[in-house]
């Protein structure tokens, strides 16, 4: 009796390894879809002071609203209607500093294709979860490092000039605005990761108004998290969280211990933003928690990720599309069984 409880519980075991790979590894083969970045980035290379008044129409025309809006809210010149956004423009397209950046990515990005096979296999796979969603077309750009991934409602950039790599000369001059903790993230490898998340958190499942707990707020990050699992299967846990591998190796190591930190300190139902915030924000690391500054940020985020695995494991017969619905944060921690060990 047993050895042929042993031999359920293997199989067990077995089936529900099977499950969880099986939601995640999919096959996306058969989905037709094609992205092909589109690229500003060189577009906008050609501008001159000389022929702007003259091309600038041209890109108005090709590129639609992304133009309107990288002109006017991106590179700052204002609404290509306005009066005076020529001559704000010329005054970019004379700047020594903006032909330096125009030389760098050039230089760095001749061709994206490694990319947009990245890109097109992550969107298979949201199309595979989700046959109706619509697609954005992906426009590659520099801004003088103003925004990284933006998002318009038929489009989402590529802020060329933030994956430079975290040695670019360009960022130690920008330490004020855009501390270390953060450049070290501009990374090629990181173009997909930041990519599918920007689209994953505004175009798919935005915050909602009615997180009210941390543990609200936890759950929620931990299903955005493991959707990315499903999207993007055979990236890195690091850069789908943002971590260094150091980080991630610490957070791995210390998951008991952040728990039950969390759990000591009363933290799990705190509804006071100002309390709780530290463990969800960017940060070199999370204060008050290990030795040295050698914590990780963003506990919170990566502890709701843990408890949506937990969640999904114990419940194998559970779509991706059933969790991205359920809003029973506290029914998901119940049916967990989260003890990390």
């Amino acid at each position: 009796m047993k050895r042929t409880a042993q031999i359920y519980s293997f199989f067990l075991i077995a089936l529900i390894f099977v499950a969880c790979k099986d939601r995640k590894e999919v096959d996306v083969s058969k989905i037709e879809l094609d992205i092909s970045i589109e690229r500003f980035d060189k577009d906008l290379s050609t501008l001159t002071a000389e022929n702007a008044a003259a091309k600038s129409p041209e890109l108005q025309k090709k590129y639609g609203q992304f133009y309107v809006d990288f002109m006017s809210e991106m590179l700052s010149v204002g609404d290509p209607a306005d009066p005076y956004f020529l001559r704000n423009l010329q005054s970019v397209l004379n700047n020594p500093d903006y032909e330096n950046l125009k030389k760098e990515i050039r230089a760095k990005f001749p061709d994206l294709g490694e990319t947009e096979e990245e890109l097109e296999n992550a969107f298979k796979h949201v199309k595979y979860y989700y046959p109706e969603q619509k697609i954005p077309k992906v426009v590659a750009f520099f801004s003088g490092f103003s925004v990284q991934t933006p998002i318009g409602n038929d489009y989402i950039g590529i802020g060329l000039d933030m994956f430079l790599g975290a040695n670019s000369k360009f960022y130690p001059a920008l330490r004020q605005s855009i501390p270390l903790y953060i450049s070290r993230r501009f990374t090629p490898e990181n173009i997909t990761p930041r990519v599918m998340e920007t689209f994953v958190r505004e175009e798919m499942f935005p915050e909602p108004d009615s997180l009210n707990t941390y543990l609200d707020r936890m759950i929620y990050n931990g299903k955005i998290m493991y959707f990315m699992d499903a999207v993007m299967p055979k990236v890195v846990d690091s850069l789908k969280i943002g971590y260094s591998a150091q980080q991630q190796e610490w957070a791995d190591n210390f998951e008991p211990q952040i728990w039950g930190y969390f759990l000591e300190q009363n933290l799990v139902y705190e509804t006071d933003f100002m309390k709780i915030q530290k463990y969800l924000s960017e940060a070199p690391f999370t204060p008050g928690i290990g030795e040295r500054n050698e914590s990780a940020p963003k506990l919170g985020i990566f502890i709701g990720w843990q408890i949506v695995k937990a969640y999904m494991d114990e419940n194998p017969k559970l779509t991706l599309q059933e969790l991205m619905k359920t809003t029973d944060y506290q029914m998901i921690l119940n049916k967990s069984k989260y003890k990390p060990k």
